[in-house]
């Protein structure tokens, strides 16, 4: 299987994709000049425009890092106001930092890590909130964002973050929170924004944002990128993708707003395939309390050139309808439709049989997959305020319904057995190779054959949401919120997705499920509320829909008690003021999150919802000026997790080992971690910035034996505005070249993260 053979089908769609943006661009070059000199004519026309379909927070101006109401109509007051804890990533803060990915922007959140993905638990972004598994609670623009992916943020304004249970927002899932990612929509202006960063370690990024208002109350808005990059302080990594998202929409500033939009993105990487955790010794049989080990090398790489391949693909299509029923009232309709896919062959160094230890080498374990997800969403909301019994009433209530279908498979890789590492240098026809010098580019005499058996699994969800802050007077302010939904899901056991082959094992499972919140907001100032508030989450089984390592599972050759869905709730003592003439918001809060009803194993091959698992934490945020010229944004998590009651330890065949779990930390759950990101301007034109990054420990199992130790990283900048339409701006991105590791998995290996890294940008925006 050759490398070169799976970079065609990227390579026409890309090359299509930069010549529209250069067509757009160059089309747009006889107005650019006149639109410099028309600039300040149309302070009216620049503004935001309110009557679009997705306002994205209501920004104190457009650089600023403090954003006053999330975009979500669910928020029914604003940031200030609302009695949990939420941090908005704004459109200026992924630009200082350099940010291109979910990842790369969620380092400026505390209290987030990323746990890695193989094969039954797929690669792409696993994101832990508060210490529980996220993976399949991202949003975008509101609604349900589902399948394994990698995402990037080229089309996107900001990232909004809840944490603390989240299901009364969202439904089924976020125990720990969620993320909404909010697009970029057409503005009732026009302007052309794009620019071109060239980088160490051959980074070639590529990005055009074109608004063009064509009629009084039309627009239409185009967002390109193609990105390119090895990884530094990485042998042979390499990451490939492109993107491009199209969006149209009519009757802006009237009272009937018509948004279409689509989303498409595709990547063909050449994956890390990680560093293996070490056994303390040759002796040693389990791990005990071990770290990645790298053979000496941080750069070393044990995959395979000419077997490993990483390719995916989105697609999301989305028409939503809004209209003004009268001056406190709207209502939206969003129809959405998505299809997202992986295909991948990648190497896990695998230790299994301690070869590491025992003969310094490692074996190269090859894990696939290939799965698709599609989902189509129809979510109808009202929204508004209105005046009863002497109350002002700030609400929104809406429906949902969404069908989902998730159809997993891989490949048969052969040789692919567990064998005992004697030789390194390619030995056993390239399955092994050695821990300290291991080379790529081995030939491996192997095979690799399309397997189409797999899993299909399908899910059909239906909701009712309501949502109200009440005013009782002007300095207390009641928040509560109340959602139903019923949870439809079925999977085929080995069922090919080509319906040739009939499943053999066919089970499912039907949830109903309560979640509410409620808070209370004490307002003794204007500009700082403090609130006491309680939410609760529901995990039924079988929530992710087949796209990841789902710990309520739809039960398969075992025996449990119920099938009842695993509970969260959340209590939360916390203060918001916003200081400095409203310029610089501060937030402090303590809370407890409580997992019960967790599945744990009892005996052997049979399970019941008994666990329980339990996270004590405080989070300290700061985002906004300091200054007219100095501006941060920072934040300190503190998480003291437990497994209070995690059952019996049981190996995968559900079979009870010995040993307890009872009283260890929650895996990627770090207990301290910091962040700071701060930038000042130097002079009109010149600004400079910096930021610090740290993470405690993190443990990759609930048994507490593997871990990645804590770090410390450093960013820095400094952007020059060359001109009124041209910056230039300089990202160095870990500053000391630590080595550190950012993904921890429950066995074998941990994801290290990338050395130092320097970014050249240069934007023009007209």
């Amino acid at each position: 299987m050759s490398r070169n053979s799976i970079k065609a089908p990227a390579s026409s769609p890309r090359l299509l994709a930069s010549a529209i943006g250069v067509a757009l661009t160059a089309g747009s070059a006889s107005h650019m000049a006149q639109a410099a000199e028309d600039t300040e004519q149309k302070g009216e026309r620049n503004s935001i425009a309110l009557g679009a379909t997705s306002i994205t927070g209501e920004e104190q101006d457009g650089t600023s890092y403090q954003v006053e109401k999330a975009s979500s109509q669910k928020y029914t007051a604003p940031l200030v106001d609302t009695p949990r804890s939420v941090t908005v990533v704004p459109q200026q803060v992924l630009k200082d930092t350099g940010a291109t990915s979910l990842q790369d922007a969620l380092r400026t959140v505390p209290g987030i890590t990323f746990g890695a993905g193989e094969g039954g638990n797929p690669q792409g972004d696993r994101p832990f909130i508060r210490g529980f598994d996220a993976q399949g609670d991202t949003y975008l623009d509101g609604v349900r964002d589902t399948g394994g992916q990698s995402r990037e943020i080229f089309d996107i304004e900001s990232i909004e973050v809840s944490k603390g249970p989240n299901s009364s927002f969202g439904g089924r899932g976020s125990a720990g929170g969620s993320l909404n990612l909010v697009s970029k929509t057409p503005q009732a202006r026009d302007f052309t924004n794009g620019g071109f960063t060239y980088g160490s370690d051959q980074t070639r990024r590529y990005v055009l944002d074109v608004n063009r208002q064509f009629l009084d109350s039309a627009a239409f808005r185009l967002n390109l990128m193609s990105h390119e990059q090895n990884v530094a302080g990485r042998d042979a990594v390499n990451y490939d993708r492109w993107g491009v998202a199209p969006s149209l929409t009519f009757g802006l500033g009237t009272p009937t707003r018509v948004n279409l939009s689509y989303y498409h993105m595709e990547s063909n990487d050449l994956p890390d395939s990680g560093i293996p955790y070490g056994y303390a010794s040759a002796t040693a049989t389990v791990h005990g309390n071990d770290k990645p080990n790298d053979g000496g090398d941080s750069n070393n790489f044990y995959g395979l050139k000419d077997r490993d391949f990483r390719k995916t693909r989105a697609d999301i299509s989305t028409f939503s309808i809004e209209h003004d029923l009268s001056d406190t009232m709207t209502l939206k309709n969003t129809l959405r439709h998505g299809s997202t896919g992986q295909d991948y062959v990648l190497t896990q160094p695998d230790d299994s049989t301690r070869n590491l230890s025992r003969f310094g080498t490692v074996w190269r374990r090859a894990n696939t997959r290939v799965s698709t997800t599609t989902t189509t969403t129809n979510q109808t909301d009202l929204f508004g305020s209105f005046q009863a019994l002497g109350f002002k009433h700030s609400y929104s209530t809406g429906l949902e319904f969404t069908g989902e279908e998730t159809r997993v498979s891989g490949y048969t890789v052969t040789p692919n057995t567990n064998p005992t590492c004697t030789v390194a240098g390619g030995g056993r026809g390239g399955q092994c190779t050695s821990l300290s010098n291991p080379n790529p580019d081995d030939a491996w005499t192997g095979s690799v054959a399309r397997n189409y058996m797999g899993t299909n699994t399908k899910a059909t969800s239906r909701a009712a949401y309501v949502f109200d802050t009440i005013e009782l007077d002007p300095k207390w302010l009641l928040n509560v919120g109340l959602r139903y939904d019923t949870f439809d899901t079925e999977a085929n056991i080995n069922a090919a997705p080509t319906q040739t082959v009939r499943a053999r094992t066919k089970v499912k499972d039907d949830s109903q499920f309560f979640n509410w919140q409620a808070g209370l907001v004490w307002k003794p100032l204007e500009n700082g509320s403090i609130y006491t508030s309680y939410a609760t989450s529901a995990s039924p089984a079988g929530g992710l829909v087949g796209e990841g390592v789902d710990n309520n599972a739809i039960p398969t050759g075992i025996n449990t008690s119920d099938l009842q869905p695993e509970e969260t709730v959340n209590y939360e003592l916390g203060t918001k003021w916003d200081l400095f003439h409203d310029r610089l918001s501060l937030t402090a809060a303590v809370f407890r999150t409580e997992k019960k009803n967790t599945r744990i194993l009892v005996s052997n091959n049979t399970y019941e919802t008994a666990g329980e698992s339990r996270v004590d934490g405080m989070e300290l945020s700061a985002s906004g000026k300091i200054t007219e010229h100095w501006q941060v944004f920072a934040g300190y998590s503190l998480l003291k997790s437990e497994l209070v009651d995690p059952g019996r330890n049981g190996n995968r065949q559900a079979i009870v080992q010995t040993g307890s779990n009872k009283g260890n930390q929650m895996p990627n759950t770090p207990e301290r971690s910091f962040s700071l990101w701060t930038t000042y301007d130097v002079t009109p034109k010149l600004t400079i910035g910096g930021g610090a990054f740290y993470v405690d420990e993190v443990y990759g199992d609930a048994a507490n034996t593997v871990y990645v130790p804590a770090y410390t990283r450093y960013d820095a900048m400094a952007s020059y505005k060359l001109t009124k339409n041209v910056d230039l701006q300089l990202n160095v991105q870990n500053l000391t070249d630590k080595t550190y590791y950012d993904k921890a998995y429950a066995s074998h290996f941990a994801n290290q993260a990338a050395g130092r890294t320097a970014l050249v940008s240069t934007s023009f925006h007209f």
